[in-house]
């Protein structure tokens, strides 16, 4: 039997035979935009508002009586907020300057990575408000445990759980 030749085109193959979606790579780049904007809709809300809480602060009659520790955790703190807004707004950034371009497996690669380290941003920057709100409210002691036990359930709620999903789900296959 002679062998044929595939002549469809590159655009219009299965992006992943494998996955059942039957979708080319065109689709798929769009899919994955489309989810990762859905994600960042999400956790910005959630940043936008601890950010402005956390500008609110300097403006408070107890702000005052904060020690040089709890100042520059407070200072760290917002310095965190103002990276993790920038990291996950980035991605809107990015497609406003390559809207057209044809980069759209450029454009959700790098967002994809500015999420994910907004996200890293975003417990750091969760673990310095928790330390200095119980620092205030209870003591240092209790701060800096409050903040690596937040630290600790981030990384095996964000990290390890889904990890060993895929680590299950692979061996399962």
């Amino acid at each position: 039997m002679p062998q044929h030749a595939d002549t469809t085109r590159p655009e219009d193959r299965d992006a992943d035979p494998r996955d059942g979606r039957h979708e080319t790579p065109t689709e798929r780049m769009d899919r994955n935009w489309n989810e990762l904007l859905q994600e960042l809709r999400v956790v910005q809300t959630g940043v936008q508002v601890l950010s402005g809480f956390l500008l609110t602060l300097p403006f408070q009659q107890r702000f005052a009586r904060l020690d040089a520790f709890e100042r520059s955790t407070f200072v760290t703190a917002v310095v965190l907020a103002a990276l993790t807004t920038a990291l996950l707004v980035a991605p809107v950034s990015s497609h406003r300057l390559l809207f057209r371009k044809h980069e759209k497996d450029v454009l959700v690669d790098t967002s994809n990575r500015m999420a994910k380290a907004g996200l890293t941003s975003l417990a750091l920057t969760m673990a310095a408000v928790i330390l200095l709100v119980m620092d205030v409210v209870v003591g240092r002691r209790a701060g800096f445990l409050a903040a690596a036990a937040l630290l600790a359930f981030y990384l095996v709620i964000w990290v390890v759980v889904p990890l060993s999903q895929l680590r299950r789900s692979e061996g399962g296959d």
